[in-house]
């Protein structure tokens, strides 16, 4: 009887394994090793010979326990957090808030909340949070059931994260947060009237924003629209940067060869300016086949999208289609002197455990509406 008992665990088992390697979203998975992959190596490269190599092996910390977190994120059925939505949204506003209280300044930004030997920087949580509370809204406001008034309370609230982080300041998260909301709202939102009044709105408070902007973050946008005016000051990270991707030609100068790179001249090149030392060293093809992994990674969260079995569970995946997409956009941008340089990472290659850790925990959410498009 013991035997039998044992062999039909092992059997029970084995059946739910095959379930869930059935259900498994694999292609999924194997890109995001491949970019992580790339990233680890692109990370050795550029702390290598530097006083910062020790942020290699944490990044491999921060990689296995997003990879963790992936794994539980995908197992948790993604409906579990619906009824959670808005208390996310509601801790992530009061840790923004909570930044300027207790928070932590580096490079005259206040960016950052300590616990202990950790450091959590609570615009990455937003972003998750807003994510959700969006799919939530407009899981709600299905066939027009929210009344005005409380629908477009909702909506502006999904907008006081990127408030807070902006007046931190941090440009560049504040814009991210934007892009997703706006993002997700043309394709969720049947009215388009109310995002295009959305839109208009940011655009005519522009100038607002240029006022209370940091003197250095004006620098960065006169520097985006001539980077000739100061080459050896503030543009000193833009013109570096289209030298080292310049210098990689078609095939690069080979791994660990940059000149830019091993020389030190690029600034920062293993938090925003990664992609710099990937061109440098890997070339003009090496870099079509990153971007092409990005690309790959983001049409197939739209197609699990487009097969997901509910509303919440299609915008959850939305959202995270348009943060990959716009972080990767505007971090290569950036590095091309095609946008002004605000400190946005490209996911899972520039160093950081929050940034690593909130692109696990979106996947990992996109992993799980993927693996439930067929119920269970």
């Amino acid at each position: 009887m013991l035997g039998l008992g044992g062999l039909s665990r092992a059997t029970v088992g084995r059946s739910s394994w095959q379930r869930f390697s059935a259900r498994f979203d694999w292609p999924l998975f194997v890109v995001i090793l491949a970019i992580a992959g790339i990233g680890l190596l692109n990370l050795y490269s550029a702390l290598s010979g530097t006083k910062h190599e020790a942020l290699f092996t944490r990044q491999i910390v921060w990689m296995v326990a997003g990879l963790f977190v992936y794994v539980v994120m995908t197992v948790v059925d993604y409906r579990f957090w619906q009824r959670f939505a808005s208390i996310a949204l509601g801790v992530a506003i009061g840790l923004v808030i909570l930044v300027f209280l207790v928070g932590l300044s580096v490079k005259g930004a206040q960016r950052w909340i300590g616990f202990g030997i950790v450091s959590v920087q609570p615009s990455e949580i937003a972003k998750i949070a807003v994510i959700l509370a969006l799919a939530k809204l407009v899981q709600d406001n299905e066939s027009g059931a929210l009344p005005d008034p409380i629908l477009f309370g909702r909506i502006a609230a999904l907008f006081l994260p990127a408030l807070g982080v902006l007046l931190q300041p941090d440009l560049g998260s504040a814009s991210l947060i934007v892009l997703i909301i706006v993002s997700v709202g043309y394709f969720a939102v049947r009215e388009l009237w109310k995002i295009n009044a959305a839109v208009m709105s940011v655009i005519a408070l522009l100038p607002v924003f240029w006022e209370r902007m940091e003197p250095y973050q004006r620098d960065r946008v006169l520097c985006f629209l001539d980077p000739s005016a100061d080459p050896t000051g503030v543009c000193w990270h833009t013109q570096q940067s289209i030298m080292a991707v310049g210098a990689g030609r078609l095939t690069g100068e080979g791994y660990m060869n940059g000149t830019q790179n091993q020389f030190k001249f690029l600034p920062e090149h293993w938090t925003d300016f990664p992609f710099s030392v990937f061109a440098e060293e890997w070339g003009l093809l090496g870099c079509l086949f990153l971007i092409g992994l990005f690309a790959f990674l983001t049409l197939w969260i739209l197609n699990a999208a487009m097969h997901a079995r509910d509303q919440f569970g299609a915008v959850v995946c939305l959202g995270v289609a348009a943060l990959i997409f716009w972080h990767t956009i505007v971090n290569i941008a950036m590095v091309l002197g095609l946008a002004p340089v605000v400190g946005v990472t490209l996911p899972l290659v520039s160093y950081g455990g929050s940034s690593v850790l909130t692109i696990f925990v979106a996947l990992g959410l996109v992993s799980s509406v993927s693996s439930r498009r067929h119920g269970f």
